[in-house]
C-alpha cells in the first residue's frame, strides 16, 4: 500500500519548501517515500493496525511507531600476525512502540516501552508485515499492562506529574518526511585483511621493536564496519529513511611490568568511511609507537606512594574522555521517577541556570555539524530517531547550564524535544548527544599551556602531571611527571582521586586551542570535541591493586 494522503501531501509540502534550494533531493525524497518496498509494507501494516488494534473493553492506542533497522556488518580480527576471524552479516530488527492513554499520561516508562524481534532480510512484504503484526500485538499487551500499573501508582501521590509523558509534534499538521539515500558497506576487504594481520604481527617482524618482542604478552588488531539503514513510520504521519556507515580499526598490545602490573596500549581510528581511516603508513607508525611506549611503561617507575593534589594537564584526547564520562550523562535528560519533583536524573538535576563549568567554557551539541578540519563526524544527523529534525542546542553558555538534551520524553521546563532522541539498534530511543563541542572563549596555545604547567611546578616547588591518554574507568594510561625544567618522566600505576563534576566546575584554569575529535560508534554514533584542559587541583595516587604473577617461562622463540 502506498503512503496515506496526509503523508503524500506532507511530502509535497516538503518538496515545495525545499525545491528552490535542493530540487533533485526533494524530488528524490518524494519518489522514494512512495516506492520503497520496506516503507510501503510498514505503512500498509500501520494503517491496518490503526483501524483494527483494539482489545474488547480496553483502550485504543493513541500512538504507534514502527522502526526497522537494516544493518550489514564486517569484522576482521588477527592475533600475533595471523588471521583469527573474518565475518560479515546482514540482519534486520523491527521495533514497535505502542502507547496507550494520551500525551499527558500514557503507558510509557523509563525502561523503554515496545517490542522487538528479528525480521527477514529478503524483500518480502508479507514477512515484514507478519513480523510487525506479532510485535505490535506484544507491544499493545505490554502497554495495556503498563498503563494500568501506572495509573495505580499515580494514585499514591498527591501532586500530579508536572509535564506530559510524551511530547507532541511542535506542529502536528507538519509531520516529518525525510528520505535519504540508502547506504552500504564499501571497503577493500583484501587490503584491510592484510593490514590487520600485518599490524598484529609488527611486534615480531619490525626491526624497530623486534628486540622487545619477548616482553609482549598479546598483540591483536581488528577492523569493524557497519552500515545501518533505519526506517521509521508512525501514526502522526512521520516517515523517515536514513542511514549511516561507521568504520573503526584498533590495535591492542599488552605486557606486564617486572612487578607483575598489567600494562596495555589500545587505540585506533574511527571514521564514517573506510577512506577516512588512517593509512597503512599511519597505522604502522602508531603501532610501532604503541610498542615502544609499552616497553617504556614496562620500565617506568611507579607513581609516588605519597598522595598528590595539584596541577594536572589533560590532553585533548583525555579531555574528550572526561566530558564523555562526567558531563554527557548529566545533560542527557532522563525523566525522574514518579512522585519526585526533580527535573531530571544525575548530577545536574538541580543545576539548570547554574554554573557547571568555568565561565570561559561553553558547550554546544550540534548534530548538523558534519565535518571539522576535514574530518567527517559520526555523530552528525539530520533527523533524530524519533522523527524530530536535529537542531543545535547550546547546553552550556559561559559556564552556565542553559539546556539539556531532550528527546520526546519531556522534563520540567522542557516540554518539547530538541531533536536528540537517539536509539541503538533494536532499542528504544533515549536522549543522547550527537556532536558535542567544547569551546573556550580565550583558548591558550598548547605550548603556552605546557609553559603554564611548568611555571606552576616551579611556583609550587614540586613536580606536576600531564595525562596523554586515559583508560577505563577514567584511569590514566599514559601519565607523565612534569618537572620544573619542562622535562618529563613516564610513570605508571596511578589513579585519580575525587575527579568528578565538581572538578569540571571549579578546577579548570585554562583550555587549549587544540580541539580533539573523538568519534564513537556505540551505543549510538556520537562525537565529542574537546581541547586540552589544565586543572589546578586534581588528586593523583598510587592504585591499590594486587599484581598478577609473571609467566613462569618465556614465549616461543621467534624464527
Amino acid at each position: 500500500m502506498f503512503l496515506s494522503k496526509l503523508q503524500i501531501s506532507a511530502a509535497a509540502a516538503l518538496v515545495t519548501a525545499t525545491a528552490l534550494f535542493l530540487p533533485s533531493r526533494a524530488a528524490f525524497a518524494a519518489d522514494s517515500a512512495s516506492s520503497d518496498p520496506i516503507l510501503k509494507a510498514m505503512q500498509a501494516e500501520l494503517d491496518r493496525e490503526k483501524a483494527q488494534l483494539l482489545l474488547p473493553g480496553m483502550q485504543k492506542p493513541y500512538f504507534i511507531e514502527y522502526r526497522i533497522d537494516d544493518f550489514s556488518t564486517y569484522e576482521v580480527l588477527a592475533n600475533y600476525g595471523a588471521l583469527v576471524r573474518e565475518e560479515s552479516g546482514h540482519q534486520r530488527i523491527v521495533r514497535v512502540t505502542v502507547r496507550v492513554g494520551d500525551y499527558t499520561t500514557d503507558s510509557s516508562t523509563n525502561r523503554g516501552e515496545g517490542s522487538a524481534q528479528y525480521v527477514a532480510t529478503e524483500e518480502n512484504p508479507e514477512a515484514i508485515r507478519y513480523a510487525l503484526w506479532t510485535a505490535t500485538d506484544d507491544a499493545y499487551k505490554n502497554a495495556l499492562r503498563g498503563y494500568t500499573a501506572k495509573l495505580a501508582a499515580l494514585k499514591r501521590f498527591e501532586t500530579p506529574p508536572e509535564g506530559k509523558d510524551f511530547a507532541p509534534l511542535a506542529d502536528p499538521s507538519k509531520p516529518v518526511i525525510h528520505i535519504a539515500p540508502l547506504v552500504s558497506l564499501s571497503i577493500d576487504r583484501d587490503d584491510w585483511r592484510k593490514r590487520i594481520v600485518d599490524a598484529s604481527g609488527l611486534y615480531a617482524t619490525d626491526p624497530e621493536v623486534r628486540g622487545n618482542a619477548a616482553n609482549v604478552q598479546y598483540s591483536s588488531a581488528n577492523l569493524r564496519a557497519i552500515a545501518v539503514n533505519r526506517y521509521l513510520v508512525n501514526t502522526e504521519g512521520t516517515v523517515t529513511r536514513q542511514g549511516y556507515t561507521a568504520f573503526a580499526d584498533n590495535v591492542s598490545v599488552g605486557t606486564q611490568a617486572p612487578d607483575g602490573m598489567q600494562l596495555s596500549r589500545d587505540n585506533g581510528s574511527t571514521a564514517t568511511t573506510a577512506a577516512g581511516l588512517e593509512s597503512w603508513a599511519d597505522l604502522r607508525k602508531r603501532e610501532i609507537d604503541n610498542l615502544k611506549n609499552l616497553e617504556a611503561l614496562r620500565n617506568a617507575p611507579l607513581v609516588s606512594s605519597d598522595d598528590y593534589h595539584g596541577p594536572v594537564l589533560f590532553s585533548g584526547d583525555a579531555a574528550a574522555d572526561l566530558f564523555t564520562a562526567l558531563f554527557l550523562p548529566n545533560v542527557q535528560a532522563v525523566r525522574p521517577q514518579m512522585g519526585t519533583t526533580a527535573r531530571t536524573q544525575g548530577a545536574y538535576t538541580s543545576s539548570y541556570h547554574s554554573r557547571v563549568l568555568p565561565d570561559f567554557l561553553s558547550v554546544i551539541d550540534n548534530p548538523l555539524t558534519t565535518t571539522v578540519d576535514g574530518r567527517s563526524l559520526l555523530g552528525a544527523y539530520e533527523v533524530d530517531d524519533e522523527g524530530v529534525p536535529a537542531q543545535p542546542v547550546p547546553v552550556v553558555t559561559n559556564g552556565t547550564l542553559e539546556n539539556y538534551l531532550i528527546g520526546r520524553t519531556p522534563i520540567r521546563d522542557f516540554a518539547q524535544s530538541n531533536g536528540h532522541g537517539r536509539a541503538a539498534i533494536g532499542q528504544a530511543a533515549h536522549a543522547s548527544s550527537g556532536v558535542l563541542i567544547v569551546k573556550a572563549s580565550q583558548p591558550t596555545p598548547k605550548a603556552a599551556l605546557f609553559a603554564k604547567l611548568t611555571t606552576m611546578a616551579k611556583d609550587q616547588g614540586h613536580d606536576v602531571y600531564y595525562v596523554e591518554t586515559l583508560g577505563g574507568p577514567l584511569a590514566p594510561r599514559v601519565l607523565y611527571l612534569v618537572h620544573a625544567d619542562g622535562t618529563r618522566t613516564l610513570v605508571r600505576g596511578a589513579v585519580f582521586d575525587e575527579l568528578d563534576t565538581r572538578s569540571l566546575r571549579s578546577d579548570i584554569l585554562a583550555a587549549g586551542d587544540d580541539a580533539y575529535i573523538d568519534n564513537s560508534i556505540a551505543p549510538v554514533p556520537s562525537t565529542t570535541i574537546a581541547p586540552s584542559l589544565l586543572f589546578d587541583d586534581i588528586g593523583v595516587k598510587r592504585a591499590n591493586t594486587a599484581q598478577q604473577k609473571l609467566p613462569y617461562y618465556p614465549p616461543p622463540q621467534m624464527q
